[in-house]
C-alpha cells in the first residue's frame, strides 16, 4: 500500500534530520506531557480531597455560621466571624432529629501550651463530650472529656499525640497541669496518633470542655461550627434537611426568609469540591493545549521550508508520473508521522513526570493516587494526529501544486 511506502520515506527522512526533526517536535512533546501531567495531577488532587473527606468521616454533616448562595462558599470561609450559632442549636438538633447519632460544636483558638519549662505552640478546641464519637477518634491514655466536665466549666485537658510528645516525651502525663493562656488545666487524657484529616494536623491540638473554652478561655458564646454524625444507613440531603428546619425554628426565621446558617453533608461537600477540581483540571489541559497550536505553526513552517528544498524531487516525482494526490499524501503522511512521535514521546515524559510526582505526595504522607485517566490517554493519541493534519495540509498542498517543469528548473 501506498500509505506504508509514505511512512517508511517519512522515517527515513527523520533519520537523515534527526537534529531538526526533534525540534520540529518539540513543542508537539512539551504540549501533550503537559496536559497529561495537568489531567493525572488533578485527578491526584481529586483522590487526595475525597480520602481525606473519608478518612475523616462519609456520614458526618456539618453545620457553618452565616449564609451563602448555593454555587458558593459559606461567609465564615472568607475569614469573617459570625455569631449566629449557639450551644443550644447543637442540643436542638440532639433532641429533635432523630437521624443524628453524635453532635457537637467547636471553638477553636491557638496559643502556647507550657508545662514546666516545656513550651509548645499548638491548637486548642473547644469540644462536648460527644467529639470523640462524632469524629471516631480513640484514647491513648486516660479518659476523654465528659459531659459533667463541660457542665461544671472543669479545667481539664486531653493532649493530641504530638503535644504531649512534645511536652511530656515518655513521661506520664495524666494529672499534670499544663498553662493555656496563663490558666492552669489539668490532664486528664491523651489522643492516639492521628496524622493530617481534612487538611489539618490532628496531633497538635488540645481539647477542652466546650463551656470552658467559651467562658474562661475566649469569653465568647457562640460556636464555630457544629457538627454531626448520621446514624447508620441515614439519608444525608434528608438528614440536612431535618437540620435546616430545626435550627430556622431555633433562630425563629420566617418562611421565605435567608437561613443565617448553612449545612453541608459530605457528600454534597465531594460533589462541590469534584466539580471545581474539574474545572480548574481543564483549564489548565486547555492552556497547556495551546502550546500544541503554537507548535502546529512551527510545523508548517518546516514543512514549507522543506517542501522548498525538496522543489526539484517533487518535480522529478510529477515528471514520473506521481499524481497531485500522491504528493500531498506524501507531506501529510510526514506532518503525520513527525506529530504522532511527538505525542508518543511526549505521553511516554508526562507519565515518567506524573508517576514522580505521585511517588513524592506519597511519600510526604499525602493520600495520592498515581491515575493518568482516560482521557489524557485520548487526547494524546489524537491531538497530534490532527496537528498533523491540519497544519500539515497547507505546506502538502503547496507541493501537490507544483509545475513539474518549473520545479525541475529550480535551484
Amino acid at each position: 500500500m501506498r500509505i506504508i511506502v509514505f511512512i517508511k520515506e517519512a522515517l527515513e527522512s527523520l533519520r537523515i534530520n534527526k537534529v531538526r526533526s526533534f525540534l520540529t517536535m518539540l513543542g508537539i512533546v512539551i504540549g501533550i506531557a503537559a496536559i497529561v501531567i495537568i489531567i493525572s495531577v488533578g485527578n491526584g488532587a481529586q483522590s487526595l480531597v475525597i480520602n481525606e473527606v473519608n478518612n475523616f468521616g462519609s456520614d458526618l454533616v456539618g453545620i457553618m455560621p452565616g449564609s451563602s448562595d448555593d454555587e458558593g462558599p459559606p461567609v465564615v470561609a472568607m475569614g469573617i466571624t459570625i455569631t449566629t450559632l449557639k450551644n443550644k442549636d447543637a442540643e436542638a438538633i440532639r433532641d429533635q432529629v432523630p437521624g443524628v447519632k453524635a453532635i457537637t460544636g467547636y471553638v477553636m483558638g491557638t496559643g502556647t501550651i507550657s508545662w514546666g519549662n516545656q513550651n509548645v505552640d499548638a491548637n486548642y478546641t473547644g469540644v462536648g463530650s460527644d467529639y470523640i464519637n462524632v469524629e471516631e477518634a480513640n484514647i491513648a491514655q486516660g479518659h476523654f472529656l465528659t459531659a459533667d466536665d463541660n457542665n461544671a466549666l472543669r479545667q481539664v485537658v486531653v493532649l493530641g499525640w504530638g503535644v504531649y510528645k512534645d511536652l511530656f516525651g515518655n513521661s506520664d502525663p495524666i494529672g499534670q497541669r499544663i498553662r493555656i493562656k496563663r490558666q492552669s488545666f489539668r490532664v486528664i487524657g491523651v489522643m492516639e496518633e492521628r496524622g493530617t484529616a481534612m487538611f489539618q494536623n490532628q496531633d497538635d491540638q488540645v481539647f477542652i470542655p466546650l463551656l470552658t473554652a467559651q467562658k474562661k478561655v475566649l469569653g465568647i458564646d457562640h460556636v464555630s461550627l457544629i457538627r454531626s454524625k448520621a446514624v447508620e444507613g441515614q439519608d444525608l440531603e434528608s438528614l440536612a434537611e431535618d437540620i435546616k428546619i430545626v435550627l430556622r425554628n431555633q433562630h425563629d426565621i420566617e418562611p421565605g426568609a435567608t437561613d443565617d446558617f448553612q449545612v453541608v453533608n459530605t457528600e454534597k461537600a465531594l460533589d462541590i469540591l469534584g466539580t471545581i477540581t474539574d474545572v480548574l483540571k481543564y483549564f489548565l489541559a486547555a492552556i497547556s493545549g495551546l502550546s500544541l497550536i503554537v507548535s502546529g505553526i512551527g510545523i508548517m513552517n518546516i514543512m514549507l521550508i522543506s517542501v522548498l528544498e525538496r522543489t526539484r524531487e517533487i518535480g522529478l516525482r510529477k515528471a514520473l508520473g506521481a499524481r497531485p494526490y500522491d504528493l500531498r499524501a506524501q507531506f501529510l503522511v510526514e506532518t503525520v508521522v513527525i506529530t504522532s512521535l511527538g505525542g508518543i514521546l511526549g505521553f511516554i515524559i508526562g507519565v515518567a513526570i506524573a508517576y514522580g510526582i505521585a511517588q513524592l505526595a506519597q511519600a510526604l504522607g499525602y493520600s495520592w493516587d498515581y491515575n493518568i485517566g482516560l482521557l489524557s490517554i485520548i487526547l494524546a493519541a489524537i491531538f497530534p494526529i490532527l496537528i498533523g493534519l491540519i497544519f500539515g495540509f497547507y505546506p502538502a498542498q503547496k507541493a501537490s501544486k507544483l509545475k513539474p517543469v518549473e520545479a525541475l528548473h529550480y535551484e
